[in-house]
């Protein structure tokens, strides 16, 4: 391909550099500093001038530090005369500060996105946005594609003929819906309760559970609060076996580890949209990459052609 540059910063090198491999293009070199001041410096290592750059870089722990890091990358690539500057984000972290549900609170997901614009972002490339509305914080264009396909290919090769997609929550139902099309399922969501970051309820599951064969699907598994909610109440309803699947797996503290405990879980399955250190990896985990379909999407919007397309 002519004419693009992709960088990437420090949050997800090893998905930039499987995305640079589906696009055959260099991953090209990013220099990252920290001054005495604990300041930081980014210096793209490449020219840029009237190119089309791609700036890879998901918002993962530590964000506060991905995010200026992806702020100062979006300053040089516009202060060193690029045509257009795409941020890809494959994990947008702030799309959960969605909402003004108490007084005096922020809304970090539509403040981050002014930032962004503000930095010189013309573009924005994401995946799986915690919820729909956060897709109009952003004043410039958005391509928001969705790890379904993915799942879904996975999950094909099973026996369905016994399975049903349960959604934690209503909120997620409309994804899950279309999940369980996909696979020619029936679907099922609970009924939930958030009353802070880990304590949540689920006070029923609405649908056919009983001696089914469970996938569970949510957009992100952080600590599992409500994962390990709703496995309480897919066990109380008699389902014959659960599996997991989420599109995040962030999988903090151990999550992970008490995902692989439960006995009758029988596979977690995840993206590779975050980072995930080799010393959590448990027997069950299975990870599939986003990396082909961020490539095409990436290649579709270097040629001006849909991105939209991608999904039917």
């Amino acid at each position: 391909m002519r004419d693009i540059a992709v960088f990437s910063g420090s949050a997800h090198p090893a998905l930039a550099e499987k995305i640079c491999a589906q696009l055959e293009v260099p991953l090209l070199p990013v220099r990252v500093d920290r001054f005495a001041n604990d300041c930081l410096e980014v210096q793209l290592q490449a020219n840029c001038r009237e190119r089309d750059v791609f700036l890879i870089q998901p918002l993962v722990p530590p964000v506060q530090e991905h995010l200026v890091e992806l702020l100062l990358m979006l300053d040089a690539a516009r202060g060193a005369s690029a045509a257009r500057t795409t941020v890809v984000m494959s994990h947008y972290a702030y799309a959960r500060s969605d909402k003004k549900d108490e007084p005096r609170i922020s809304i970090g997901g539509r403040l981050v996105a002014d930032l962004l614009s503000a930095a010189g972002a013309s573009r924005v490339l994401t995946l799986t946005l915690h919820s729909p509305q956060v897709h109009g914080f952003f004043s410039v264009p958005v391509d928001h594609l969705h790890a379904l396909r993915e799942l879904a290919g996975h999950f094909a090769g099973h026996d369905l003929g016994n399975a049903v997609v349960v959604s934690p929550d209503l909120g997620n139902a409309k994804p899950a819906s279309a999940f369980a099309r996909m696979l020619g399922v029936p679907v099922a969501a609970g009924a939930k309760q958030r009353f802070s970051d880990d304590r949540v309820v689920i006070s029923t599951v609405i649908g056919d559970i009983e001696g089914r064969d469970v996938i569970v699907l949510d957009d992100e598994i952080a600590r599992g609060s409500t994962v390990f909610e709703l496995i309480d109440k897919l066990r109380e309803r008699d389902a014959a076996s659960i599996r997991v699947a989420c599109t995040h797996g962030l999988f903090t503290g151990d999550a992970l580890r008490r995902l692989q405990d439960q006995p009758d879980v029988l596979e977690i399955v995840c993206t590779n949209s975050v980072p995930l250190p080799k010393d959590k990896w448990v027997p069950k985990l299975r990870v599939l990459s986003i990396a082909p379909a961020m490539a095409e999407a990436m290649r579709r919007i270097h040629n001006g052609e849909s991105v939209s397309s991608l999904f039917h």
